[in-house]
């Protein structure tokens, strides 16, 4: 499943998927299928995405409008 706030929050923070992967300890093509939806999110994954962006994981997925 795609969850186009995720993508939209790397690109509004002017980060590559090659930087983000790095901090996330991810190969850049395993975070790019995540991305793209071809693969889920695994949930230690979106843990650390939202601690990376400092909001929460319902934020990350559409679930809120609230960070």
């Amino acid at each position: 499943m795609k969850f186009q706030r995720i993508q939209d929050m790397r690109i509004d923070h002017d980060i590559t998927i090659k930087e983000l992967s790095s901090a996330l300890d991810l190969h850049r093509d395993v975070y790019s299928r995540y991305e793209r939806g071809v693969r889920d999110f695994p949930v230690d994954i979106l843990i650390k995405l939202a601690d990376f962006y400092n909001c929460s994981i319902d934020y990350l997925v559409g679930r809120t409008d609230q960070k």
